[in-house]
């Protein structure tokens, strides 16, 4: 997947006509977009110009203060670096392209700078960071509404969570993918998310529904005339035949494979093709005919590298020597199944070492960077006092004033900073002796009043057959059972309400999920709810019964004020950046931000003063009529 463009609209002219265009331009925004529609012009054949003329987009930007034109730079010159494998230069520049969004406040452009960060972290092969920064992306671009670039992020989760063997996110994301690919007209990319989706189907063994997706992505194809994927499309369907053991009906889609690559230059797709052939004719027991096919699938194989092919290859061919009755050449080639095999482990084992060393040497070069920063800082202190030495006695006294003045600062800073944390102290207290008191008193509710309540009912209904009523009291008796009954339930939803007793025996996903569920079964709105990470997740109870209060409050803030339909409630564990990230958006009618600030309520309060005691940060989207969306993330480490 490349990067998402965040060019705009430039001038559909050709190179030469652009470059025309350069001398006469004024040093405004408008040069800036033709910087980056020429480099774009040179970027399929010339990565170094590209690069030029993208920087001189960078620079004109910064002198004219333009941070829309900084992140296009970003967003443009991030692809060049991400195809010459400058992957960590990438991700440090999008995660400021990130920084730069936020503070202009537009939500495609955090959505796009997200999903650009996502995308150089998948070419590192760091697919869990990846699809972090990718679910980051798709709240803000939901928000605008663009459900063909929505397509395009829950497509790659789909391929995301299929390499990190999640594969309930993976079909979920898939299916959003191919519903939003429905609403347009591309048809090449619905087909390949009808593929990936097919594939993902096939890892959990659901061959009928995979069979479907691979049949409408052969479809799709079809009318493109979109050989890749036809040719894709075809091995998925050999694929199932395959596990279902039709071998008759898988015949003729390996025929249509091969003419379709007979004049193409496709050696990983004849491999896989040949090799379907070879157990064709095997399960047939034409074992020569099989071993001709799998060993010209083991020659394209050896040719090009394709050592991952190269081991089911030698599997299917000791399986024809078997059948051969040539014993001593089948053991030789499970001989070099075991020693190829045993090499790709320790490639694998490679692999995530380096990944390991890229992730340090990324956050190695984070703090390099922040280093540099505070460096020049001094150096550019330490140049003024040099330039200034000829006036001696007027410098040492502005030096001595400007000590004074920091000497009050740094002491402000020490009262400010103590204050912070006795305000942060008092809040903890505050908080902690909150959740004691709520959890006495559900203790008190349900073991006390509720047993006590119980009590009467069932002695009111032993003695309802002991007592002779007309009809009328009869009637006012059964009533009151009935209130009773109401009361006792009432009672336990509010005990339940102060402290969740499957919070504490089961965890925070469990809780939230329940939470949910019983908002969605009131009917007061639609709740989607995800956990992600949930499994692996390990969250401290103070945290937990922490968040569980904010979401609470944030839920049933938009209950009783947004009018929404629906709330996406999501929760997000990175065991690698020990982060949790919750995200609560609605599509209610919104409201305008500076009213937060103004806000007396102890709702939003109480939302405030739980997130600064977790030490989180907190992030507020909203616009009249579009909707609110809600950020949180802190720390679990």
């Amino acid at each position: 997947m490349m990067g998402i463009s965040i060019s705009g609209n430039g001038q559909m002219l050709n190179r030469d006509s652009l470059l025309k265009l350069l001398p006469a331009a004024k040093e405004d925004t408008a040069k800036v977009q033709l910087y980056i529609n020429i480099g774009n012009q040179y970027e399929m054949d010339d990565h170094k110009t590209a690069a030029y003329y993208y920087h001189q987009a960078r620079a004109l930007s910064e002198k004219l203060g333009y941070k829309k034109g900084v992140i296009k730079f970003i967003s443009n010159y991030t692809q060049i670096l991400n195809l010459e494998g400058a992957f960590d230069s990438a991700v440090l520049l999008n995660k400021r392209s990130i920084e730069l969004a936020k503070s202009i406040n537009d939500p495609l452009l955090l959505g796009k700078c997200n999903a650009n960060t996502g995308i150089s972290f998948q070419y590192m092969g760091l697919y869990d960071s990846a699809a972090l920064y990718i679910e980051r992306a798709r709240p803000y671009i939901l928000q605008t509404g663009d459900k063909m670039l929505l397509a395009k992020l829950s497509d790659a989760l789909q391929n995301l969570y299929m390499n990190l063997k999640r594969n309930k996110e993976a079909i979920k994301t898939g299916e959003e993918a191919v519903a939003y690919f429905r609403t347009g007209d591309d048809r090449v990319s619905l087909g390949i998310a009808l593929l990936n989706l097919g594939n993902n189907y096939e890892t959990i063994n659901d061959h009928e529904k995979s069979l479907v997706l691979y049949r409408e992505a052969l479809q799709r194809g079809e009318a493109a005339n979109y050989h890749d994927l036809q040719e894709a499309a075809l091995l998925g369907i050999v694929t199932v035949y395959i596990h279902k053991g039709d071998f008759d009906g898988m015949k003729p889609y390996i025929d249509r494979v091969l003419t379709l690559t007979k004049d193409e230059e496709v050696p990983g797709t004849k491999a896989v093709a040949y090799r379907a052939l070879s157990i064709y004719y095997y399960f047939k027991r034409n074992y020569p005919e099989a071993k001709k096919y799998v060993d010209e699938s083991l020659a394209i194989c050896n040719e090009n590298g394709f050592r991952g092919d190269k081991v089911k290859g030698l599997e299917t061919l000791s399986s024809i020597l078997i059948a051969m009755q040539r014993l001593e050449d089948a053991e030789e080639v499970l001989r070099q199944v075991t020693l190829l095999q045993d090499s790709l482990v320790g490639e694998d084992v490679q692999t995530e070492i380096v990944r390991t060393e890229k992730r340090f040497e990324l956050g190695r070069k984070e703090a390099q960077i922040k280093l540099q920063q505070i460096s020049l800082q001094n150096k550019n202190t330490l140049n003024y006092v040099l330039a200034g030495s000829a006036i001696g006695i007027l410098i040492i006294s502005l030096l001595s004033y400007r000590n004074y003045k920091n000497r009050q600062k740094l002491q402000q800073a020490k009262i400010d900073e103590l204050e912070t944390e006795k305000q942060l102290t008092a809040t903890e207290a505050v908080l902690k002796g909150e959740e004691r008191e709520r959890t006495r008193l559900a203790k008190d509710l349900h073991d006390g009043l509720g047993g006590m309540l119980s009590g009467v009912k069932y002695s009111l209904s032993n003695m309802k057959g002991n007592l002779i009523m007309t009809p009328d009291n009869a009637q006012a008796f059964e009533r009151s059972i009935d209130m009773l009954d109401s009361s006792i339930r009432e009672m336990r939803r509010v005990a339940h309400n102060m402290m969740p007793e499957v919070l504490v025996k089961y965890g925070l996903n469990v809780a939230l999920q329940e939470f949910c569920s019983e908002i969605k079964k009131s009917g007061a709105l639609h709740i989607d709810y995800q956990f992600l990470g949930a499994e692996k997740a390990v969250i401290d109870q103070t945290i937990s019964v922490t968040i569980y209060r904010i979401i609470q409050e944030l839920v049933n803030n938009t209950v009783k004020h947004a009018n929404a339909e629906n709330l996406l409630v999501q929760a997000y564990v990175s065991e690698e950046e020990q982060l949790l990230t919750v995200t609560v958006e609605d599509d209610g009618k919104g409201f305008d931000k500076k009213l937060l600030t103004e806000a007396q309520g102890i709702g939003w309060t109480n939302i405030l003063n739980r997130v600064d005691f977790l030490k989180g940060k907190i992030d507020v989207h909203s616009e009249q009529g579009r909707g609110t969306s809600v950020l949180i993330e802190v720390g679990i480490g």
